[in-house]
C-alpha cells in the first residue's frame, strides 16, 4: 500500500501526556519492507501495526525489531525543539525496504510509534552495510521537532 512520512498522532498525544523520554528510553528502528500491504502515516499508533500486517523487512541478519537507536540529541534550533540520533547502520545484511519506524520499546503497552519514514522508493543492501542517515539537526529538516 504506502507509507508516507509524518510524526504518530498518537505520539504527539503521548508525548504532552508525559509517555515518552526520548533521550533516556530506549527507542528502535525496524524497516518495512519494499511494497507494504499496509499503510503507515500519522495514523500508526505501535510498532505492531507493521508487525501485524507481516510488513517488516526480513532478510539475512536483519533482526526483527529493528535497531536500537542510538545517540539521541534534544537541542533547540530557534524556538523549535528537535531530536538528532545517531545514523544506523544495519551491519552485514541482505535486505530490502521502502521506509522505517522509530517506536518506543520503554513505554507501557510497549512499542508505541514514534513516527514513519518514507524512502521515497526501495533502498537494499546485498551482504553489506544499509545506513539510515537523519537529515539535518534542524528546524527544518530534523526528524522530530516540535515547532
Amino acid at each position: 500500500m504506502a507509507i508516507t512520512t509524518a510524526m504518530c498522532n498518537s505520539f504527539k498525544t503521548e508525548l504532552l501526556g508525559g509517555l515518552h523520554d526520548l533521550d533516556t528510553d530506549s527507542l528502535k528502528i525496524a524497516l518495512i519492507k519494499a511494497s507494504p500491504s499496509g499503510t503507515y502515516n500519522a495514523s500508526t499508533t505501535n510498532y505492531s501495526d507493521v508487525t501485524g500486517n507481516s510488513d517488516e523487512a526480513s532478510g539475512t541478519n536483519y533482526s526483527a525489531g529493528g535497531e536500537v537507536l542510538d545517540g539521541a540529541n534534544i537541542s533547540l534550533s530557534g524556538s523549535t525543539a528537535i531530536v538528532d540520533f545517531t545514523d544506523e547502520v544495519f551491519s552485514n545484511v541482505t535486505v530490502s525496504a521502502d521506509g522505517c519506524i522509530i517506536y518506543n520499546t520503554a513505554t507501557t503497552p510497549a512499542n508505541k510509534a514514534i513516527c514513519v519514514i518514507d524512502f521515497g522508493g526501495t533502498v537494499s543492501a546485498t551482504a553489506g552495510d544499509l545506513t539510515i542517515e537523519f537529515p539535518a539537526a534542524d528546524a527544518s529538516n530534523a526528524v522530530i521537532r516540535i515547532a
